[in-house]
């Protein structure tokens, strides 16, 4: 693996060596297959391609200081993802199948894990779809589970940066009510048209509001939203925002460090008020926002003054990462260590 630039990695796609597949047929999963094919064949009629009957995962591999390997909290993704099946009536996959398949895609992909210090990691994306024909509206019979890895950098190309994000009111990423608290596809689709006009306009995200009203934060692009102010950790409390492990784990340590926790609505006027505010999720960790610009009202909220991601920031990104590569004690016991 000499060839890959490990400290110069972007959060895009390497060929690995393999993946692991399993579908599920008459009622039971079947046994694990390895592959080294990089597509799948799939009916042209399977519920996943007319409606949407997908969901994935995404979850880090690190090789840490001392050497060993760490998963940072899978059985957190495997219930994510029973969650978005079980929304979107998907065969949920168990945890006993999610496990194997993700033990057996690491070994077989290890000479893939940045070595420590790169500041990247093996990224491993789980994908659930349903593969089954269907013309009807209703679930699939069949379904395929498989979980491939490529090695990853930052999420965005400014890593533990600051950036600049924009609030976008003609546009929603999830309705109340709907899947936006489900890692689906479709959420993701409908957030394309806002972010890739946010980029265009100089912007790294867009931060979504909430789609009845319009007066509170939902999520900041693909990630959750947080604001730090008052010893107190702020994080939006929505039935549309998908539950963050990055951000739960966050949590935990923000109390550590003696900051008090609140779960609410956010409210956009709120903004001008917090010290720090960031973005947080598997693939970014936490990426610090310097500027908010609100483009229809054309405020502008303004952080990180010196250019520099805030303190209590700083501190729980350098914490978070500091577990995963086993650099600080794992109290909680969030790794899993791949002998």
């Amino acid at each position: 693996m000499s060839e890959i630039d490990w400290g110069n990695l972007s959060f895009g796609y390497t060929k690995t060596n393999y993946n692991v597949r399993t579908y599920f047929r008459d009622g039971k999963w079947g046994s694990l297959e390895v592959s080294s094919e990089e597509t799948i064949n799939i009916h042209m009629a399977a519920s996943a391609l007319h409606y949407g009957q997908q969901a994935f995962e995404g979850l880090k591999v690190f090789r840490g200081k001392d050497g060993k390997i760490r998963v940072f909290r899978w059985e957190d993704n495997a219930k994510r993802l029973q969650n978005s099946a079980n929304g979107i009536l998907m065969e949920p996959v168990p945890s006993e199948l999610f496990f194997k398949a993700m033990l057996k895609v690491i070994k077989l992909n290890e000479d893939f894990i940045p070595p420590y210090g790169t500041g990247s990691s093996l990224y491993l994306r789980p994908l659930l779809i349903g593969s089954g024909a269907q013309v009807g509206v209703k679930p699939a019979t069949e379904y395929l589970f498989m979980i491939f890895a490529t090695p990853v950098g930052p999420y965005f190309k400014e890593g533990f940066n600051p950036v600049e994000i924009q609030i976008a009111r003609d546009y929603d990423r999830a309705a109340p009510l709907g899947t936006g608290h489900l890692k689906v596809g479709g959420n993701y689709a409908a957030s394309l048209p806002a972010g890739e006009r946010a980029h265009d306009e100089g912007f790294a995200s867009i931060l979504f509001l909430d789609a009845k009203t319009k007066t509170h934060i939902d999520e900041a692009g693909p990630a959750n939203f947080f604001g730090i102010k008052e010893g107190k950790y702020i994080t939006p409390d929505s039935g549309s925002i998908l539950p963050s492990i990055t951000n739960m784990s966050l949590r935990v340590i923000a109390k550590e460090l003696g900051l008090s926790i609140e779960r609410r609505h956010v409210m956009v006027e709120e903004l001008e008020s917090f010290d720090e505010v960031g973005a947080c999720g598997t693939a970014a960790v936490i990426t610090p926002i310097k500027r908010i610009f609100d483009r229809d009202t054309k405020q502008d909220y303004l952080y990180c003054k010196d250019g520099k991601a805030g303190p209590i920031s700083t501190k729980l990104y350098k914490t978070l990462q500091g577990i995963q590569l086993g650099e600080i004690e794992d109290k909680h016991n969030w790794n899993t260590i791949i002998d």
